[in-house]
């Protein structure tokens, strides 16, 4: 059977932990893994636009001997009459793996059923698990480990960002608090899901509507943008619900003295948080960016070892 990657709890904990081994070695040799060589081919398909996702894959598949080949869906069938499993159907005889980053993930599920090559979510409107993988391999990087550790996400609880903190710390052994306004709150079906894999982990998954009390005492600080792409009808009136949940340094202060700031970017500075903050000393941003290199790296090599097994 073929494994894929499209929600954070895709992988076991064992399995995240190993991805994340798997990371640390690659970046400290970034060519020491070549699992493409030939090149062998990864499609790279974009919906939305993207810096960080595209540029990351584009190097990534590269750094491991293969040739990706970069999709936009307005050039092609797939975004028109095709379906995803029959766009699938034909990739996989011309391409080792997929990536994609698009809207809806009935799509890439969709997609996933179709083909015998992994599959990869690199955004949906659902998850970001890629994202995720860059995250805790940012924070192990900073504290060493991460399980037991606490996260506050700040902002919209609904959002891909918030709900794959919820897997994927979970995952982790992490405690996650979601402070969101209370009609922006996760998907029930994923809280779910995350508080089941964190009674098997140690870690716990707690929902707050103030921002203050979710905040105290936490070691690491994650918001991001307000407005995501497909919301931006919504702008006025989300810029008005979530004012309260801005990260300042008057908000940082109640996390623990050695708490750490992050935002996947890319930030509307004055809205979701502070100049101040995201340039402060607590801020790792810069080090979540580069890790999507390492960490999605990481991810493919695991895929193609797994699907070759």
């Amino acid at each position: 059977m073929t494994r894929h990657f499209l929600r954070d709890d895709d992988i076991t904990p064992a399995e995240q932990a190993e991805i994340l081994d798997l990371a640390v070695q690659l970046k400290r040799d970034r060519f020491a893994a070549k699992p493409l060589a030939g090149p062998q081919t990864v499609a790279v398909i974009f919906d939305k636009s993207s810096t960080r996702t595209r540029v990351s894959f584009a190097v990534g598949v590269a750094d491991l001997g293969g040739s990706p080949l970069i999709i936009s869906t307005a050039n092609s069938q797939l975004g028109g009459k095709e379906t995803p499993s029959d766009t699938a159907r034909v990739l996989e005889r011309m391409v080792a793996a997929i990536v994609w980053r698009t809207y809806a993930q009935a799509g890439l599920e969709e997609m996933a059923a179709g083909t015998t090559v992994p599959v990869v979510n690199a955004l949906s409107d659902e998850f970001h698990p890629c994202q995720l993988l860059a995250d805790l391999l940012t924070i192990r990087e900073q504290r060493g480990s991460l399980a037991g550790l606490t996260l506050a996400f700040l902002g919209d609880g609904a959002s891909n960002m918030a709900q794959s903190y919820l897997l994927a710390g979970a995952t982790a052994g992490m405690h996650i608090r979601v402070a969101s306004p209370a009609a922006y709150a996760p998907d029930d079906a994923v809280v779910v899901d995350a508080i089941a894999i964190a009674t098997q982990t140690g870690g716990s998954v707690t929902l707050y509507t103030d921002p203050i009390e979710a905040v105290v005492g936490v070691d690491v600080v994650v918001t991001d943008t307000w407005v995501s792409m497909g919301k931006e009808e919504e702008k006025a009136e989300r810029l008005a619900v979530f004012g309260a949940y801005r990260v300042d340094a008057e908000l940082m202060e109640l996390a623990a003295r050695d708490a750490l700031f992050m935002h996947c970017l890319p930030a509307d500075r004055g809205y979701e948080v502070t100049a101040e903050v995201i340039d402060g000393p607590q801020s790792v941003i810069w080090d979540e960016a580069e890790n999507r290199l390492h960490a999605q790296k990481a991810l493919l090599a695991w895929l193609l070892a797994k699907n070759a097994g």
